[in-house]
């Protein structure tokens, strides 16, 4: 699923929040779940991923008995601060208080539409962080272009070598 656009709410006093309903709507309870998942992103918003869509990049994660270090640092990092949250009947989501005090958000929220995830902000220091990628944005786009043209690059080369070893078979 794909989520874009800029939306500013409010949490009530009982730290819920309404999910915009242009994002209610898309969402297919059988194919993302019925719930959604928070944790803290590494930008110091809160990050929220559709049900599936977080159970299915964890259980992309690779296992081990021995994982890497640097894997079982996320690891105990994301899990233990992540929480599943279900929508209730008026459509709103029960945010943590914990994670809005460490997001720095108040009453006031921005959500934000970012490819496969949301994120929460505080408006006033998104409205700066705004500004400044507005500034930088020619840069920002050069080096996403540069990104992924290195990546189609590798991907295609990993193809080839697929390839030549299927031959070679």
């Amino acid at each position: 699923m794909l989520f874009t656009g800029e939306y500013e709410h409010t949490i009530d006093a009982k730290l819920r929040l309404a999910m915009p309903s242009e994002i209610r709507s898309r969402i297919d309870p059988e194919r993302q779940g019925a719930a959604f998942y928070l944790a803290p992103g590494p930008n110091g918003a809160i990050w929220i991923w559709p049900e599936r869509t977080f159970e299915d990049m964890a259980g992309a994660m690779a296992q081990s008995l021995l994982p890497d270090e640097d894997l079982l640092d996320f690891e105990e990092y994301l899990f233990p601060n992540s929480h599943r949250v279900e929508l209730d009947k008026a459509g709103r989501i029960r945010l943590p208080e914990r994670m809005l005090k460490e997001a720095a958000i108040e009453s006031s929220v921005v959500i934000l539409g970012v490819k496969d995830h949301l994120e929460l902000r505080d408006p006033a220091r998104w409205a700066e962080q705004r500004r400044e990628k507005l500034a930088r944005q020619h840069e920002i786009m050069l080096r996403a272009r540069q990104a992924l043209s290195h990546a189609s690059r590798t991907d295609g080369t990993a193809r080839k070598s697929d390839e030549k070893d299927e031959k070679q078979s």
